[in-house]
Formats: structure tokens, C-alpha cells, sequence
């Protein structure tokens, strides 16, 4: 096993009801670097047991427990704490995502201080919105209504191994705000920083059951989803497995939120410069190398000048350097695990029988022997029928696709089954508003791709449902009350 600066007080035990306990299974996750295929830790498994356990902690919190019954001030006050305990332990933070996924230090750096903002956005939201909302009613035997925002219940928070921590906080940082419990359900590949938030939680001194730990397999995320103690689901993942989710919580009405795939295109109209397209794009295509659903992985450009925009794209995918995450020369890391990587070559082959050419990459990078290293690929020639076209890949790879005219670009960038992000190349800004109304996303970019989560973030089509970020995203975290009465309450 790897030497690693990662100090977990408790790696053989689960954080449930607040203490941790010994699970009942031996099992457990074994993680592996992806950049050395070394064993980096061993944690504990949660089986079907620890769900029920998990499961009832959270519903006793919310059902008896003070959370929910808190003051917003109050609840701001201890999330504020949590994200300076998270700051405190940014080096660890920092390392997990670079251990477990092979995201390079240049972008991991500080992750711990995003989550505390993110925290502290959300304890501001608390503070700031009204929970109960005196307005005069119309009825027949009342003066007054009282609209009530109440906490959803138990919330499963279940998250991918691509952002490990900044997902799960988009998740737990709303429905703390809004007064939830919740049991949180890390990928099995990536579960380090749960286990981080956990502790955190203990020293804050949350109460018991607000926060629970349930690092498991995927078979344990059906019996959560489907678990009646369960009132919403928020889930980051594929679309298929998203598609299953929905299925599932809909048989019983269980609230939920996803964010799901994408297939994201960006546009280069006629007006921009060719020579800026790779080093403006080429980041865009490789970022967690190629393993955020946000990444650009069409890229549609005007047919009169498709051979330089090529050009431009190819060459600065060929300068990115790929390599060790832990060197700060590193723009682009290995793909997370070894099925991934068979994804990823599998697509290519699928791109080279489909006709398309490979203007850059393909292969795995010549002095890379270990870990699952892929080169960044740009195909050119191709349609968007192709299957390197519709379906997402999670690597770094990118199509170019031409297009005679904006209405024709505006077309193709719509015909896709997702419909999570895009963005538009132009200096001018009226004309990138322009196309920006007319693509079926929701998420769109002039001139790069912004993420912002005091914005809401999320998808059309089989993107996903609801949104994170923003005060969009606490509102999946509330139910609405309304209370009629003749007279008004005291302290309202």
C-alpha cells in the first residue's frame, strides 16, 4: 500500500447515528491510484445492515432530533464551522482527489476551500430566506396564510467518483441549509473525502444522525433509493443509471434531484479567430481528462475555415502535457480507473471504424508505461451521426464537426439527447445571446465555460432533473406548507 498524507482517524469503521461503528461485514474498499495502478487505501464496506442503520439514524434526527427544528442562524453557525474544519484539512482534501482519481495538483489545489464556501453560501441562504411567510387570504374563514418552506425529510445523497467532494457538498450543503438529514453515499472508488467530512462533522459536534457515512457498492445505492425511510434522492451519475434511479423513486414518490451526462458542443462562429480555438478549447477537452459532463466533446466550426480550426485544436492538444498529477507541470492526469480507460479506447476504435480521422492522439502516451494514461484525442471529419457524436465518452476526446450556416450549427448542436452545457465562440456578445436562447441546455457559455455555484447549474432532456447551485438549489431541499388561520401567529 501507498505512503499517504491522508490521516483517517477511523478507516475501518462508518460514521452512523454519530459515532462510528464496526460494520458487520469484513468487506472492504480497496482504492486504487490510477496513476501507478498502486493500492492507495483500504476503508470499510457498508452492507445491508449499515443501510438500515444509516437509514433509521437519519430519520430519528429529523423525525425527534433539534436540526430541523433549529434556527436558520443556527444551522448557518455550524455549517460555517464545518468549512473551517474542511480549510484546516485542505492538504488531505487536496490529496484524495489526486490519489483516488489522478486529478493534477494544479486544479486540486484548494478544493477544501471551495467546500467551505460553498458552505458558507449556503449558510448565508439560510440565513437570508424566509421560511415562513405571512400573506392574506382570500378564503371564506380565514384572515391569513401562513406559506411554511419545510425540510424535504431524509435526503440520500449518492455521488460520483469524478467530484468526489465538491459533488457531494452541492448535495449536503442545500438540504443542510434547509434543515435535512441525510445519508451520504460516496462512489466506492472515491471515498476519502466522505470519510473527511465525517470526521469534520464529529469535531464541529453536529448532532447525531444529521450526517451519515454509507461507503458501499452500487447494489447498496438501490436498497437506499428504494429504502421507504428515504424522502429524496440526489444523484449525480450516468443517464442510465439515472433513468433507473427515477424509475424507482417514482413507484413510490420519493422526491429527486439528478444531473446526469452530457454530450456538450461548442460553437465557433464565423467571426472568430482560428488561432485561438485550440488554446481556448484544448483546456475545455481535457479537464479531469475528459471526465466532467460539462467538457466540450463537439466542437462545431464553419466549413470555409474547418481545416484551421482543426489545425489550431490538434496542435494544442498535442502540447498538453500528460503525466504525473503530483508534478506541477501536469496539465492532464490518467483517467480514473482501468474501466475507463477500456471506455475511452473502445470509443476511439468505434471513431476510426465510423471514418472519423484522428488529427491528434488515439494511443496512450509513448513514455507513460503505467497507470490508465490516454493521449488527448481530436477527431476531424465528422458527422453528428456518428456514435463518437452522440454518445458521451468520459475521456479527452472531442469531435469537430462542420456546419454551413448558424441556423445549421444551432441544429446540430441540438440534436442530441442531452442537453446539460454548450457554449458559443464570438465577439459579439448580442449574437452570442442570440444563439445562447436557442440551445436546449442549462448551462451556456461565451467564450470558455463558466461554473459558478451561486448560479443554478443543471440539464434539459436526459441531462438531469432539478438543479444545483444557487438559491434554485435549496429548493428541492423544502416542501411548502400552507397554513390557514384567522388571526396571525406570534413572532411572525
Amino acid at each position: 500500500m501507498m505512503s499517504s498524507p491522508i490521516a483517517l482517524a477511523h478507516p475501518d469503521r462508518l460514521f452512523i447515528g454519530g459515532d462510528w461503528i464496526v460494520p458487520n461485514s469484513s468487506s472492504k474498499l480497496r482504492l486504487f491510484n490510477p496513476s501507478t495502478e498502486e493500492m492507495l487505501f483500504e476503508v470499510a464496506e457498508a452492507g445491508p445492515d449499515e443501510v438500515e442503520l444509516a437509514v433509521a439514524a437519519a430519520r430519528k434526527a429529523f423525525d425527534h432530533g433539534p436540526w430541523s427544528r433549529m434556527a436558520p442562524v443556527e444551522r448557518a453557525a455550524m455549517m460555517r464551522k464545518l468549512g473551517a474544519v474542511l480549510e484546516r484539512r485542505c492538504a488531505e482534501l487536496d490529496a484524495a482527489w489526486i490519489g483516488q482519481v489522478g486529478v493534477p495538483v494544479s486544479m486540486a489545489r484548494g478544493s477544501g476551500i471551495g467546500a467551505s464556501m460553498l458552505l458558507s453560501y449556503y449558510a448565508d441562504l439560510a440565513e437570508k430566506t424566509v421560511f415562513e411567510d405571512v400573506r392574506p387570504s382570500q378564503g371564506f374563514v380565514s384572515k391569513y396564510a401562513v406559506v411554511v418552506k419545510e425540510p424535504v425529510g431524509v435526503v440520500a445523497a449518492i455521488n460520483p467518483w469524478n467530484g468526489p467532494l465538491m459533488g457531494m457538498f452541492m448535495k449536503v450543503a442545500p438540504a443542510l441549509a434547509a434543515g435535512c438529514t441525510i445519508v451520504m453515499k460516496p462512489s466506492p472508488e472515491t471515498p476519502l473525502e466522505t470519510f473527511l467530512i465525517a470526521e469534520a462533522a464529529e469535531e464541529v459536534g453536529f448532532p447525531a444522525g444529521v450526517l451519515n457515512l454509507l461507503p458501499a457498492d452500487r447494489e447498496m445505492s438501490d436498497r437506499l433509493i428504494s429504502h421507504p425511510g428515504i424522502d429524496k434522492v440526489a444523484f449525480t451519475g450516468s443517464t442510465a443509471v439515472g433513468l433507473h434511479v427515477a424509475s424507482v423513486c417514482a413507484s413510490r414518490m420519493a422526491r429527486y434531484t439528478m444531473e446526469l451526462g452530457g454530450k456538450s458542443a461548442a460553437i465557433i462562429l464565423d467571426d472568430f479567430d482560428p488561432a485561438q480555438t485550440g488554446p481556448m478549447l484544448a483546456p475545455l477537452v481535457t479537464q479531469l481528462c475528459g471526465q466532467a459532463c460539462i467538457n466540450y466533446s463537439r466542437i462545431l466550426v464553419p466549413r470555409l475555415r474547418y481545416a484551421d480550426h482543426v489545425e489550431s485544436l490538434a496542435a494544442a492538444m498535442k502540447s498538453v502535457a500528460v503525466g504525473d498529477p503530483n508534478s506541477e507541470d501536469t496539465q492532464m492526469g490518467p483517467l480514473a480507473m482501468k474501466r475507463q480507460l477500456e471506455r475511452v479506447q473502445g470509443y476511439i476504435a468505434k471513431g476510426v471504424a465510423e471514418g472519423a480521422q484522428l488529427a491528434a492522439g488515439g494511443g496512450r502516451p509513448a513514455s507513460l508505461n503505467q497507470g490508465y494514461f490516454i493521449e488527448p484525442t481530436v477527431f476531424a471529419n465528422v458527422s453528428n451521426d456518428m456514435v463518437i457524436a452522440r454518445e458521451e465518452i468520459f475521456g479527452p476526446v472531442t469531435g469537430v464537426i462542420p456546419y454551413d450556416s448558424e441556423e445549421e450549427a444551432i441544429a446540430i448542436a441540438n440534436d442530441s439527447e442531452f442537453g446539460l452545457s454548450g457554449g458559443v465562440y464570438t465577439n459579439d456578445t448580442d449574437r452570442a445571446y442570440a444563439v445562447a436562447r436557442r440551445i436546449r441546455t442549462g448551462h451556456f457559455t461565451q467564450n470558455g465555460r463558466e461554473f459558478d455555484l451561486t448560479n443554478p447549474f443543471g440539464g434539459f432532456k436526459k441531462s438531469g432533473v432539478g438543479r444545483e447551485g444557487g438559491p434554485e438549489g435549496m429548493q428541492p431541499y423544502v416542501e411548502i406548507k400552507t397554513v390557514f388561520l384567522p388571526e396571525k401567529p406570534s413572532g411572525l
